[in-house]
């Protein structure tokens, strides 16, 4: 058992769990399909949380009890959420530009690498937030619990274990960076242009992603690991898999704008700090084990080993070099993906590329 799902609030962590996961999708659903529900999620509600935080975050500078005593100020003060949050939706925003083809760099080439930038740079934010955990052991700078698990307390009242996995899983995070393949092949869909299309993004990243993100919301996110884990990650799965083929990096970038901004302002939702006058029934912590921890470590490691060692198979197949050009040309995912980019997209080269790559797989079926 990885959760404290257990006990006399089993009921209200499920099914908050499964309002999470439900109110991600629907919420991504009317962010995608057209302009005004786009703008309304991540620039209209940004700036009023902006505004918010700035306002709680000031009032408590100024020592106002009001402030002081505010929930984002208590919980959510730490450098990783507010990076986290405008980092997500930096990506959102960026997406729209490119699906609705906005202005000049809509319509720029070198644009569409923008997608790669900021999903690297979301990555290695979490990396760094692993490493620094990974510090406080290195240093010394921890306690041990009961079971003897090394632990620390963060600037959000949070214990957090802090050992060796938090380099094993540092380290999946740089290897899933370089998962990503086909950097400059993202277009928008048909139908309204209501999504961005990589299609080289295929089940072998998201896999890897997912379990890379999962064991990072488990290492140091351990009382949000139920929600930003499990339910935030497997939203924009469920949604690639089943009805949105090619456009998870959008479906994520979207979820997780949107779970950030709902955790910033209301951090008691999925807190639970009895000393300060906070128990929430839907609070959920993870059970603090290192060997739990360990474990989920490795298999990211492992996962990402296998997914970036199965890319530079394809790549040498193919004859390619897998950040220019696609490396799933020819799989079932990628097909699917490809079939839901509008007409006239595709460049003239990426029409040769993509031809070349068959004729390749075709060849390689007949010999």
């Amino acid at each position: 058992m990885l959760f404290e799902v257990y006990g006399e609030n089993a009921v209200f962590q499920w099914v908050g769990w499964l309002l999470v996961f439900v109110g991600l999708i629907g919420l991504n659903e009317f962010a995608r399909r057209s302009k005004t529900g786009g703008i309304i999620m991540f620039v209209a509600l940004p700036i009023c949380m902006t505004i918010y935080c700035i306002a709680v975050t000031a009032g408590a500078a100024s020592g106002a009890t009001w402030a002081v005593d505010n929930p984002t100020v208590l919980f959510q003060n730490g450098w990783f959420h507010y990076a986290k949050v405008y980092a997500a939706l930096t990506g959102c925003i960026g997406f729209m530009i490119i699906k609705y083809h906005w202005g000049k760099l809509g319509k720029a080439e070198w644009f569409k690498a923008f997608p790669f930038v900021i999903v690297a740079i979301n990555i290695l934010i979490a990396v760094v937030s692993d490493f620094e955990s990974f510090a406080h052991f290195v240093s010394g700078d921890y306690f041990l619990l009961d079971n003897g698990s090394a632990a620390w307390i963060t600037s959000e009242h949070a214990t957090q274990l802090t050992g060796w996995h938090n380099l094993i899983n540092g380290i999946a995070g740089i290897i899933n960076i370089f998962c990503m393949t086909g950097w400059w092949a993202v277009y928008s869909s048909k139908k309204k242009q209501q999504d961005m299309i990589w299609a080289d993004m295929t089940w072998v990243f998201i896999i890897a992603y997912d379990l890379w993100n999962f064991c990072y919301t488990y290492n140091c996110l351990p009382n949000h690991a139920w929600y930003c884990g499990l339910a935030l990650l497997l939203a924009p799965t469920v949604a690639n898999a089943l009805w949105n083929k090619g456009g998870w990096i959008q479906n994520r970038a979207n979820t997780l704008a949107i779970w950030c901004m709902f955790a910033q302002v209301f951090p008691q939702f999925q807190d639970s700090f009895p000393e300060y006058g906070l128990n929430s029934p839907f609070a959920v912590n993870s059970v603090l084990s290192t060997q739990a921890n360990t474990i989920v470590s490795v298999i990211a490691l492992l996962a990402n080993i296998a997914a970036i060692a199965y890319i530079f198979y394809r790549a040498k197949k193919l004859g390619v070099n897998p950040y220019k050009k696609e490396v799933f040309v020819g799989t079932k995912d990628y097909e699917a993906a490809r079939a839901r980019i509008a007409d006239g997209e595709c460049p003239e080269h990426e029409i040769a590329d993509y031809e070349a790559a068959h004729k390749i797989l075709d060849g390689n079926k007949a010999a």
